[in-house]
C-alpha cells in the first residue's frame, strides 16, 4: 500500500468480513479517519462479501464529522425514468431454497434499478475522508486480483442464491467456474473486479455512471430487455438528508429519515419502550419477551394504517412520533409490562402474508469510529443480484425492482425516477453530543427488531458491546413470533401475549439480522461484528 506520513488513528471498525475489517483498520494505519475506514471496507466487501452488495447496488451512510453537521447519504437506487411494454422487460422469476422454505425473486435486465454505490462511497470519501481516493481502493483491488479464501458463509450464501448465480454465464465464470459453485476452501480470483476499481481510483466514478461501463449497461438493458437509459445514470444524485432524531433514556439517536421506513419504525418503537422501565426485569424473562413482542406487534400495527403511502409527505416523521399518535399504541404495552389491562385478541392485525417476506435479506453493514469523534455508519446492498454481469467488469447488478418487499403494488407498478424506500437504518447514539454507539444490520424487514433489540441491551441491561450484540433475539411479524434459542425462561408457548405461532429456532440464525457494532467510552474503543453474519471487528487503541 502506498505510505501516507500521517499517525496512526485510533479507533474501531466492525463489518461482515474479516478482510473488510482488515482495510478498514489499515486505513486507520494510514492516519486516516472513520470515513476512509468505511469507505475501505466497504470496497472490499465487494470481493469480500458476494451476492450481499456490489459497486451496482445502494445503501445509506449516517456521518456524524468532528466538525460540522450530521447528515445521511442516501445513495439507494432509484427507479428509471421511463417504463417501456413489461412484454420487453427481461423479467423472470427464481424459486431460492432456505433449507426447505422456498422463496421467489425475480432477476433479469429488467430487475436492474440505477444505482448509486460508487457515486455515493465516493461523495462521503472526498467530502469528509483524508486519505486519497485511490489510496481508499487499494485493499480491495488487492485482494480481488489476489483471490479470496472462501468461507463456509460465503459458500453458504452462494448455494442458497444458486439459481441466481447460475442464470447466466457471467456470473458463473465469477462464482461457480466450469459450473460447480465455490465452497469453502477454495480460492476466489475476481480479476476483472480489480481491473474495474483501479480504473475508478484512477478516473473516478464518472466511469461507472458516464464512462465506457454506463454506455455497456445501457446498450444492454436497451437492447436485452432493462429499462435504464443514459438519463438514468447521469442525472443520478447523492441526497444529503437531515437524520431523522429522537431521544431513548437521555441518549441522542440518530437514524435514516423518511422517505426510507426502517429509521422511523425503530425511532416509533423505541417510544414506545421508553414508556416501561425495563431495569425491572430480568433479560430474556417472559415478562421482558412479551413487552418485546408487543412492542413489535404495535409497530408493525401502525405501519399497516397506510405508513408507506405517508413516507414522502412533509413532516411526516414529526406527525408519526408525535405524543398524540404514540398515545394511541401506548396502552396495549403498558397492558402488556403490568400497567394496564388489555384484550389482544380483539387488536386486527391486517392481512400479512410472512411468505411474501425477504427471509434472507441481502444486505450487509460496517461500523466505524475514531479518535477525534468522527462516526461513520454504513448499509449496502445488491438485493439478491440480477445475475446479469457488465461484461469485463466482474460487477453484478442489483436486482431491487425484483424484490416484492419493495414493491408492494406489485411489479413493474413503480412510480417513475423516485428513490426506492428501505428497511436499512444505519444509526448513531450520541451521549453529550459525541458519538458513543455506531450500528446498524442487514436483514430486511428484521433490520428495525435486530437494532432495536441490541439498542435496548446496551442502554436497559447495560450489557458489553460483544454480549448486546451475540444475545438471542426475537420477531414477531404477521402473526408469528420467532425466537431464537438462548432465553432460558422461554417456557412453552402459551406464555406469549397472542393466538398465533411461536416459532422457535434451534440456533442463531441469519434470518434475525447482522449487527456490526463499535463504542467508544472512557475505557477506549471496542467493537462486535455479528457472528450471524459472520461478522468482525478491529479495534486500534494505541
Amino acid at each position: 500500500m502506498s505510505q501516507i506520513p500521517r499517525r496512526v488513528t485510533r479507533g474501531a471498525i466492525a463489518a461482515g468480513h474479516s478482510l473488510s475489517v482488515e482495510a478498514g483498520m489499515e486505513m486507520f494505519r494510514l492516519g486516516g479517519n472513520a470515513f476512509d475506514a468505511v469507505a475501505a471496507a466497504a470496497c472490499t466487501s465487494f470481493a469480500a462479501e458476494p451476492m450481499l452488495t456490489s459497486p451496482a447496488g445502494g445503501g445509506f451512510l449516517l456521518a456524524h464529522p468532528q466538525s460540522g453537521q450530521d447528515v445521511l447519504f442516501d445513495f439507494f437506487t432509484q427507479t428509471p425514468c421511463q417504463k417501456r411494454d413489461p412484454a420487453e422487460v427481461n423479467f423472470y422469476p427464481v424459486i431460492v431454497d432456505f433449507g426447505g422454505v422456498l422463496q421467489e425473486f425475480h432477476i433479469g435486465l429488467g430487475s436492474i434499478a440505477t444505482p448509486g454505490m460508487m457515486a455515493g462511497l465516493f461523495r462521503v470519501q472526498q467530502h469528509l475522508g483524508r486519505l486519497p481516493w485511490s489510496v481508499v481502493l487499494e485493499p480491495a483491488i488487492h485482494l480481488a486480483r489476489q483471490g479470496i479464501e472462501v468461507t463456509p458463509f460465503q459458500a453458504y450464501n452462494l448455494k442458497i442464491l444458486s439459481p441466481i448465480v447460475l442464470a447466466s454465464t457471467a456470473a458463473q465464470a465469477l462464482y461457480a467456474p466450469g459450473g460447480n459453485l465455490l465452497q469453502a476452501g477454495d480460492r476466489m480470483v475476481l480479476s476483472d473486479l480489480a481491473d474495474s476499481l483501479s480504473e475508478m481510483a484512477l478516473k473516478g466514478v464518472d466511469l461507472f455512471y458516464r464512462g465506457e461501463m454506463g454506455q455497456q449497461i445501457v446498450k444492454d438493458c436497451q437492447a436485452q430487455g432493462g429499462y435504464l437509459t443514459r438519463t438514468d445514470l447521469e442525472q443520478y444524485q447523492v441526497i444529503e438528508r437531515k437524520p431523522l432524531r429522537t431521544d431513548y433514556r437521555g441518549n441522542t439517536v440518530l437514524t435514516n429519515p423518511p422517505p426510507s421506513a426502517g429509521g422511523t419504525l425503530i425511532a416509533f418503537a423505541l417510544r414506545l419502550l421508553e414508556q416501561i422501565d425495563l431495569s425491572q426485569f430480568k433479560f430474556g424473562s417472559i415478562a421482558h419477551l412479551r413487552i418485546l413482542a408487543e412492542t413489535m406487534r404495535l409497530t408493525n400495527l401502525v405501519r399497516q394504517a397506510g405508513y408507506d403511502e405517508q413516507l414522502d409527505q412533509p413532516n411526516f416523521a414529526d406527525r408519526f412520533l408525535s405524543r398524540e399518535h404514540l398515545e394511541e399504541y401506548g396502552q396495549p404495552l403498558q397492558a402488556i409490562a403490568g400497567l394496564g389491562n388489555v384484550n389482544l385478541g380483539n387488536v386486527n392485525l391486517g392481512n400479512v402474508n410472512l411468505g411474501d417476506v425477504n427471509k434472507r435479506g441481502s444486505t450487509t453493514h460496517v461500523s466505524a469510529i475514531d479518535e477525534d469523534g468522527n462516526a461513520a455508519s454504513m448499509t449496502s446492498s445488491n438485493g439478491e443480484g440480477s445475475s446479469y454481469v457488465i461484461p469485463g467488469t466482474g460487477i453484478m447488478m442489483n436486482n431491487m425492482l425484483g424484490e416484492a418487499d419493495l414493491h408492494p403494488n406489485g411489479f413493474h407498478q413503480w412510480r417513475e425516477n423516485i428513490r426506492i424506500a428501505s428497511m436499512m437504518a444505519p444509526t448513531i447514539i450520541l451521549q453529550n453530543n459525541q458519538p458513543a454507539i455506531v450500528l446498524g444490520s442487514g436483514g430486511s424487514n428484521r433490520i428495525r427488531t435486530a437494532i432495536l433489540q441490541v439498542i435496548s441491551n446496551l442502554l436497559d441491561f447495560q450489557m458489553p458491546i460483544a454480549q448486546a450484540v451475540s444475545s438471542p433475539r426475537v420477531h414477531w411479524e404477521a402473526g408469528v413470533f420467532n425466537l431464537e434459542p438462548g432465553f432460558p425462561d422461554a417456557g412453552d408457548d402459551r406464555t406469549f401475549p397472542f393466538d398465533n405461532v411461536v416459532e422457535r429456532w434451534q440456533a442463531q440464525n441469519m434470518f434475525y439480522g447482522g449487527v456490526h457494532a463499535v463504542t467508544h467510552s472512557l475505557d477506549g474503543f471496542a467493537g462486535a461484528g455479528d457472528s450471524r453474519r459472520s461478522g468482525e471487528v478491529g479495534v486500534q487503541n494505541e
